[in-house]
């Protein structure tokens, strides 16, 4: 099972937020959303989630959580069939 460093979910999320102020702050200012919406993409692909607001909390979530924790929640993370494996491999 490969999940990513916390330190770059973190990195990511913390971008995500700031830039999510930006574009409450700004919501027509074409620049700032284009960049908010980037940056939930990035975390989109790097927690596995479709929806940037599900990434975040995701993220939130798996910071906060030792790694046996956040395999219990998203048993997806297990194997590709959401089943455990034998030698723990997916």
């Amino acid at each position: 099972m490969l999940l990513p460093a916390k330190s770059e979910v973190a990195r990511h999320l913390r971008r995500y937020r700031a830039w999510e102020r930006s574009m409450l702050a700004s919501p027509s200012d074409v620049s700032v959303r284009a960049t908010f919406e980037d940056s939930g993409y990035t975390l989109c692909v790097l927690m596995g989630k479709r929806c940037a607001r599900e990434a975040a909390e995701a993220a939130e979530r798996y910071l906060r959580t030792n790694l046996v924790t956040c395999a219990q929640e998203q048993p997806e993370l297990l194997s590709p069939s959401g089943r455990k494996t034998p030698s723990g491999a997916a």
